[in-house]
């Protein structure tokens, strides 16, 4: 919570000064009102909500990163509280006939805020609509959270039969499969050592992630080996993915904890089928990935 609030540490800090403000302002102009002036109900229900307002800053400043959606919410909400905050000051302190700004405050804030928070609300549903597509891209994989890869967080050999099985049940639509594997990983793991080509497996598989359609499937099948179903597939597209795919892995450039960059490829091998077996078709995949390989001898 406080390293939280030390990040947004200037909202915090304009939020108090300009409440301090407004007090001191008030303070300044006017008079304190007597005890049988005061509307205590008033004072409830618009110090109720200038509370509330400062809670939900709280709870947005404690749970999201700075940013735009952020700002547009905490400047939405700050206008609110601070409308809200002039009329429990209204309340208790009586201000001279002649003076015109607390009025400006309580009836500009207000509107000034919701159309800040409107903005705020319009960015977050974005936001929130980019964050579904990806969650869609991760539904198959976290179906079966019991065989999770626990450095990958994708799923294995096991379930991945499990799904070709299912989707090969639909013969009248072709199912692809494409083994991916890192070129020459031996000798990137010795080069970068256990942690740093743990983190690469890591990074690599959320980069293939993202490039993948909303109905494929992603699985860590072996070692630096992944595997990718691609349901209602051809063998064309399947090509033009799987292209895809290893151009985007040779653009990736992979940070060390030393700050050096470290480039990899991947090699892939494609199998289509109407009508194979799930352990045909990945045998069939690992033997044309295994053909794919620059020191392996292409077989006709």
């Amino acid at each position: 919570m406080k390293q939280t609030l030390f990040l947004h540490r200037w909202p915090v800090m304009a939020l108090l000064l300009l409440a301090n403000g407004v007090l001191l302002a008030n303070l300044a102009a006017g008079d304190p009102k007597s005890w049988a002036a005061i509307t205590w109900l008033d004072i409830a229900g618009e110090g109720g909500a200038a509370f509330l307002s400062l809670l939900w800053i709280g709870l947005i400043l404690n749970s999201r990163p700075a940013g735009r959606v952020t700002r547009f919410l905490v400047a939405g909400l700050t206008a609110i509280f601070l409308a809200y905050w002039q009329d429990v000051l209204d309340e208790v302190i009586a201000l001279p006939a002649t003076t015109a700004w607390d009025h400006w405050l309580e009836s500009g804030a207000m509107p000034l805020g919701m159309i800040l928070l409107t903005l705020g609300i319009y960015h977050w549903h974005r936001e929130q609509q980019a964050i579904t597509v990806q969650l869609r891209k991760r539904e198959r994989i976290f179906r079966e959270h019991r065989r999770f890869d626990r450095l990958t967080s994708l799923n294995g050999a096991p379930y991945l039969r499990e799904q070709l099985a299912m989707e090969l049940r639909h013969r009248e639509q072709p199912v692809a499969l494409i083994m991916l594997d890192m070129h020459c990983f031996d000798h990137s793991r010795r080069l970068l050592g256990s942690a740093d080509s743990d983190r690469l497996l890591q990074e690599l598989a959320e980069l293939l992630l993202l490039n993948l359609r909303h109905n494929d499937l992603l699985c860590r099948y072996a070692g630096d080996r992944f595997a990718v179903v691609l349901p209602r597939t051809g063998h064309a597209l399947a090509q033009a993915l799987a292209d895809e795919l290893q151009q985007a892995v040779a653009s990736f450039a992979f940070k060390t904890r030393r700050g050096e960059t470290h480039h990899v490829q991947v090699i892939h091998g494609l199998a289509v089928s109407f009508q194979d077996s799930a352990d045909s078709l990945i045998a069939r995949a690992n033997r044309n990935l295994l053909q794919a390989r620059p020191d392996q001898p292409r077989v006709a």
